[in-house]
């Protein structure tokens, strides 16, 4: 079966081999969250900090190795970095079983950052070489609906599992053998009839004008003022978006719901951000140049049924939206950045803005006890409120500069 590009065609086992690159960047820290809550019975003496660090430290480290892979893929490729990822992140999937003490457990999550660091910018970066125009958006959409599909079976498996041994759940950071197994099929040989291969550092270095990309000047590389806006736009949707990871179940819980709700709801999260991707260019068609309004608008909406009612079912369909919302959004900005520079430089760029992904999830706690501190509110949707505010201003901004590259859809499908 082959698989249109734009520019040629593939395999299916090709293209499944990109796919699985996309289902591992969900993956880092979902094995220990199950078993946060039983760590004080695990390891009787572990300290407050060791499980701030178990939990924080390895989001840290990604963030420097997203941008170390942008950059050494230019020099040293990029399917070999795909591998040494992958290696690493296997093996520290494996040592996880041997573990015996928390400082064990931190160390092999501090590796295992880096692994996915290395890893996650080739997730968008080989879709952005092997596809183009409409097929491109296409396929970054299904990207990041792989994704979030993976973080919702994974988190259930890893959950299940943690019931009979603590063990247990780091069996889904093995997924990693597919995806190695898979890797041959990324080779120049597979992408022969395609136009442009991807798979050693002589691929990388040609030159990068066979397609003209208007949004780059003559003798330019990369255009750092769109990627910077590209940026701080994924920043603040994560930011806004993903406070319902954080924060919800203090609200189920100031709302007497079992904590059991929470799990749910944020399971509703993910599985509402995976449904745009499915069909992003029909989305894009249709919204055009208000879809980065609309996926603003509907994270506001969300957030503020979260605020305004105490029904679980309101606050379900409202976290609802603001999946739906991101889910519109995640996927163009993907696509976006790749138009803020030249094909050899198209992963940098993807990295810079994929770490914002990060950025946003480190700072998100961080943020959140500022503002509070600031209007001195200890109320459990204080915080939903404060980035409802945030994300209204942005759909208003991207409403006025609606027919700017920036918030427009120009370049998406072609």
């Amino acid at each position: 079966m082959r698989i249109q590009t734009g520019q040629g065609y593939i395999s299916l086992l090709t293209l499944l081999a990109i796919w699985s690159i996309s289902a591992i960047t969900s993956l880092p820290g979902l094995a220990i969250s199950p078993i946060l809550g039983d760590l004080d019975k695990i390891f009787p003496h572990v300290s407050e900090l060791e499980i701030q660090m178990l939990t924080s430290l390895p989001n840290l480290l990604i963030i420097p190795f997203v941008l170390l892979s942008g950059k050494l893929t230019q020099s040293k490729g990029k399917i070999p970095m795909l591998i040494l990822g992958l290696g690493i992140f296997l093996l520290c999937g494996i040592l996880y079983f041997f573990a015996t003490s928390v400082n064990a457990l931190i160390m092999i999550s501090c590796f295992l950052g880096i692994g996915a660091g290395l890893i996650i910018p080739l997730s968008t970066g080989l879709i952005a070489d092997v596809f183009s125009g409409e097929y491109r958006t296409e396929q970054l959409g299904l990207s990041s609906s792989i994704t979030n599909l993976t973080l919702v079976f994974a988190t259930f498996i890893a959950g299940w599992l943690a019931n009979y041994n603590w063990h247990l759940p780091f069996v889904v950071y093995l997924v990693p053998i597919i995806c190695l197994v898979l890797c041959k099929f990324l080779t120049s040989k597979n992408l022969a009839n395609n136009n442009k291969p991807v798979s050693s550092a002589q691929d990388t270095s040609k030159p990068a004008a066979v397609v003209s990309n208007p949004y780059i000047k003559p003798g330019q590389l990369l255009n750092k003022k769109l990627l910077f806006g590209v940026m701080m736009i994924y920043y603040l949707a994560t930011y806004t978006g993903m406070v319902i990871t954080y924060d919800l179940s203090f609200v189920i819980e100031s709302y007497h719901y079992g904590s059991e709700s929470a799990g749910t709801l944020i399971s509703i999260l993910f599985l509402a951000i995976m449904i745009p991707g499915l069909i992003i260019t029909k989305i894009i068609k249709l919204l055009s140049n208000y879809a980065i309004v609309i996926g603003f608008g509907l994270i506001t909406l969300g957030l503020l049924m979260i605020v305004l009612f105490k029904d679980i079912f309101l606050i379900g369909f409202g976290t609802f939206i603001v999946g739906f919302g991101y889910g519109i959004i995640q996927p163009l900005i993907y696509n976006k950045t790749v138009l803020t520079a030249t094909a050899q430089k198209a992963v940098l760029a993807l990295a810079f803005v994929m770490a914002m992904n990060y950025v946003a999830l480190v700072t998100l706690p961080v943020f959140a006890d500022f503002f509070v501190s600031i209007f001195h509110s200890k109320s459990a949707i204080f915080p939903f409120l404060v980035n409802a505010i945030i994300s209204g201003i942005m759909a208003i901004l991207a409403y006025i500069y609606r027919k700017r590259v920036l918030f427009s859809s120009e370049g998406t499908l072609g």
